[in-house]
């Protein structure tokens, strides 16, 4: 169903991000992968999951817009662009407002909201030129 098509899934190393993967490359969608933590496990279980697809991966930080546009043109140059981008990376931090430290608010806002931004303001344009 989506053999020939890339899929880009960030925070795609554990968790949801990983099942989203293993979804898609069920599928027969290549996939780059996108996150910290074991990284060759993740590879390999999303290999596993469809049959002839590559996976790639890519170690951009979230919160980095430089980082995230160098994501996007290795996706470009070794992939041909991204045919579905899943912006799952995410982080969490809880205590009370008046305890909360500005810099894990301005982390959190970075790779939840602004990183979702910067990846789907560089997919569109090679979306929209493939009709997809």
């Amino acid at each position: 169903m989506l053999k020939g098509k890339t899929a880009l899934v960030t925070g795609s190393t554990s968790g949801i991000g990983l099942g989203i993967a293993q979804a898609l490359a069920a599928q027969g969608a290549n996939i780059i992968v996108n996150g910290f933590g074991d990284v060759d496990g993740a590879k390999a279980e999303i290999a596993k999951s469809g049959s002839g697809i590559q996976v790639g991966y890519h170690g951009a930080d979230m919160s980095k817009a430089a980082e995230i546009e160098d994501m996007m043109r290795y996706a470009e140059k070794d992939f041909g662009g991204v045919d579905i981008l899943v912006n799952n990376a995410g982080i969490q931090f809880v205590a009370k407002i008046e305890e909360f430290p500005v810099d894990r608010w301005d982390a959190i806002i970075a790779i939840n909201l602004t990183s979702a931004f910067h990846t789907t303001r560089l997919a569109l344009p090679s979306m929209k030129a493939k009709n997809w």
